[in-house]
This record gives structure tokens, C-alpha cells and sequence, in this order.
């Protein structure tokens, strides 16, 4: 019995051991800092939007994914934009028309 307890307080220091270096070496896996509490890292220009833009858009993750109102906000300005542009071409091509 003394020595099975042995052998588990000894494989118990080996694992916390183990666990310890790889965090240090590997830290938390996270390729960013966290950020501040209530800060967001999505921002889009206030017009113009390009498809670069879109492409460097970043969401800040929660427990279960990502913020549910910078997500919703983000689709409501492309789809603000996309409606703008669409309207835009279509007044060009009625003028190229007449």
C-alpha cells in the first residue's frame, strides 16, 4: 500500500512538473494579448469600406465564441455599405441608359 501511494505522489510531482515547463515554453496558447476589459480590437472605416478591411476584421472571443453585438454590428455596416454601393451602380447604369 506504502509503495502504490508512493509511485502516485511521485507521478502526481512528475505531471506538475511536466505541465508547468510546457506552459512556460508554449505559455497560453494565445496568439495576441488579451485585451482590456471593454475594449473591442473590431474596427472598420466610418465609409468606404474595402475588402481589405473586411479581410483585417478581428472579433474579440468569449467563453462560447464571439461577441454576439460586435458580430451583429459589423454585418449591419457592410450590409449598410453593400446596399449604398449596389444603389450606386444602379444609378449609373440608368444613366448610361438614357
Amino acid at each position: 500500500m506504502t509503495n502504490a501511494l508512493l509511485y502516485l505522489i511521485v507521478m502526481v510531482a512528475v505531471a506538475a512538473v511536466v505541465f508547468l515547463l510546457a506552459a512556460l515554453v508554449f505559455g497560453r496558447g494565445e496568439e495576441l494579448a488579451p485585451l482590456p476589459p471593454g475594449a473591442s480590437p473590431t474596427r472598420l472605416p466610418s465609409d468606404d469600406i474595402t475588402a481589405e478591411d473586411v479581410r483585417e476584421l478581428k472579433f474579440q472571443q468569449v467563453f462560447r465564441g464571439y461577441k454576439m453585438n460586435e458580430v451583429d454590428w459589423v454585418l449591419q455596416r457592410l450590409a449598410t455599405e453593400v446596399e449604398t454601393l449596389r444603389a450606386r451602380v444602379e444609378e449609373l447604369e440608368s444613366s448610361d441608359r438614357a
